[in-house]
This record gives C-alpha cells, sequence and structure tokens, in this order.
C-alpha cells in the first residue's frame, strides 16, 4: 500500500499545455492492494483535485469513501462496478459532489477517473453506456459525438474522427482536455497517437485534425484560469 504526500503537484500550473504519454507512466500503488495508477496530473494528496488512469486486479476493491467535489470515470476496458451497479467497457460515470461508493471489480478493469474537477452544484448522477449511445453528427464533415455530461459551461463528450477530417481553428475558454482513445489525433503542434493525454489552458487556440482518423474522450470548460489552484478553491 502507499499514500500520496500531502503537498504532491504534479502538472498542476493550469496555464500550461501538458502533452502526456500515459502508456510511459509508471504504476504507483494505491492505498488499496490490487489497485494502481498513473498519475496524469494531481494538486495535493490522496484528498486531490486529480486525473489518473487506474487499474483493479480482479477482485480488488475500495473501502466506501465520499467524493467531496465528484468524481468522473471512463471505463477503458474491463468491467467496474460498485453498489450502485456494474459498467462494462465504455461506460461513462460522473458521481456528484458529496455522493459515496465502495467501488471493486470481479474481472478486473482500467479507469480513466478524474477526482475534484466537478462544481459544487453539479448535484447530477450521469450513467452512459457509451457502446449503444448513438452518435450524432458534428460540426463538421467526418466527425461524430456522443455527449457525455453538460453543466454550467463544462462539457464532456466522446469524439470520433474520420480518416481526414479537419476542424476549424478555435479558441477554449474554459480550457480543454483530452484523452486518445484509438488512432491518431493532430493539431499544428504535433501527432498525438492512442494514450495520449491532453490539457490546454483557458483561452489557448488549436486547428485539430485526423489524417488516419482516431477517437477522444474530450472534456472542455473546467480548467481553472489561476496557476496555483488547489483543490477546493473557487474556480
Amino acid at each position: 500500500m502507499s499514500a500520496v504526500a500531502e503537498d504532491l503537484r504534479l502538472r498542476a500550473d493550469y496555464a500550461r499545455t501538458e502533452v502526456v504519454d500515459t502508456t510511459a507512466l509508471p504504476w504507483v500503488d494505491s492505498p488499496a492492494p490490487g489497485v494502481e495508477r498513473r498519475m496524469i496530473e494531481r494538486d495535493g494528496g490522496e484528498a486531490a483535485r486529480a486525473t489518473s488512469i487506474v487499474r483493479y486486479a480482479p477482485g480488488a476493491r475500495f473501502a466506501a469513501h465520499t467524493h467531496p467535489l465528484g468524481e468522473e470515470i471512463l471505463v477503458l476496458d474491463g468491467t467496474f462496478a460498485d453498489e450502485h451497479g456494474v459498467y462494462p467497457a465504455g461506460t461513462y460515470l460522473k458521481n456528484p459532489p458529496g455522493s459515496r461508493h465502495a467501488p471493486f471489480t470481479d474481472t478486473g478493469c482500467t479507469l480513466l477517473v478524474k477526482l475534484r474537477h466537478l462544481q459544487p452544484d453539479d448535484t447530477e448522477r450521469v450513467v452512459v453506456d457509451t457502446q449503444s449511445a448513438p452518435w450524432l453528427p458534428g460540426l463538421v464533415l467526418g466527425l461524430q459525438v456522443k455527449p457525455l455530461s453538460d453543466f454550467a459551461g463544462e462539457h464532456a463528450a466522446l469524439v470520433q474522427w474520420a480518416p481526414g477530417t479537419v476542424f476549424t481553428p478555435h479558441r477554449h475558454w474554459g480550457g480543454e482536455e483530452i484523452l486518445v482513445l484509438d488512432g491518431v489525433f493532430e493539431d499544428e503542434h504535433g501527432r498525438y497517437p492512442a494514450g495520449t493525454w491532453m490539457r490546454s489552458p483557458h483561452l489557448s487556440q488549436h486547428a485539430p485534425f485526423s489524417r488516419e482518423g482516431c477517437t477522444i474522450f474530450v472534456k472542455v470548460g473546467h480548467v481553472p484560469e489561476a496557476t496555483a489552484a488547489r483543490p477546493g478553491a473557487p474556480r
């Protein structure tokens, strides 16, 4: 078992653009046996504003705990569960601020987990089976979208890019975060294969495209403007 130092700040300067190959990050033990995480960004200790790839071994479980500022989960593979339900690969969960659960898995699973990124008054619990949810037309030809969550200017979605799709240059109010799930995403700054995580600051601008095609998880409108934000601080 291990615990995170209370003052850990990992990619916590929100004025910076960050690009991380999550597949190259080391697995770090969590306080629960059989649960490991690749820490992508973190501001605080075990109670932190954080984004991680989390891996549960078959039969692993976490003790019941509360999420004061909520939690978002995207099940990347395997089957995740808690006392409220069973969530196969492709499921998106939004557990609102103040929610409590005791997560576990029988078969093992890998998750994208975001902690303390929700607004305090975002009280809706959301569960989306993205395997069955329909793709909706995007803003340009070749783009399809599966909306996941929408609250007060913060949006999360899956976005699928057909090969050769080009999007208009645009600016992100409240920043943007992307995890490339498959294929290769691109913009004028670089190429980002599957497993790449990116965070762009408030008012950042780019012109994205994909030559090969890709699927990405996207969250916008949630990146703090201040560079020294701490968990629970006003945003």
